[in-house]
């Protein structure tokens, strides 16, 4: 989680952002911790560039409909990550075909990938520059552990970046 964190903490020093995606409630946590990013996790700081890649709707069913529902995450990475940016999946099987495919499309654009992974991590475990592992085989008890993980790299990001909390929320 801290080689995570640092990483992400190293893409916002240096002007990149954070793609997250996943489906479900991977999709919900991927937006979860986007807005803890651009909003504000626990002090008042500076805005960081983070998108979800599963809020526009009219990308989504665009994508779906005319590529497959298999490329609906990295055509936007293709659209919108830059080397150096971080692709944040998420998903509790680690073996989602679509973010399978927007990680081959991060790799291959040369953007850090991080695995938000459960069971046994999947496919991705092997594939992801960093993964972070959830094993259980309880979707509901992974996604559980999965925010808890990402809170803690949210509160690590913002103490790199800012130090100490000025003021709590």
């Amino acid at each position: 989680m801290l080689r995570v964190s640092q990483r992400i903490a190293e893409a916002f020093r240096a002007g990149r952002k954070l793609l997250l995606f996943g489906n479900g409630g991977s999709a919900a946590d991927a937006q979860h911790l986007a807005a803890e990013f651009v909003g504000r996790f626990s002090s008042e700081r500076a805005a960081l560039a983070a998108i979800a890649l599963s809020t526009d709707t009219s990308i989504l069913t665009a994508i779906s409909n005319d590529y497959g529902y298999e490329k609906v995450f990295s055509r936007q990475v293709e659209a919108l990550g830059q080397h150096g940016d971080v692709a944040f999946a998420i998903t509790t099987s680690g073996s989602s075909p679509n973010v399978v495919e927007a990680v081959k499309k991060a790799k291959e654009m040369g953007l850090t990938t991080v695995g938000l992974l459960g069971r046994d991590g999947g496919a991705l475990a092997e594939l992801v520059d960093c993964p972070l592992i959830v094993e259980g085989k309880k979707t509901a008890r992974i996604q559980e552990v999965h925010i808890l993980v990402g809170h803690s790299i949210c509160q690590l990001v913002e103490a790199a970046l800012f130090g100490r909390p000025r003021s709590s929320v």
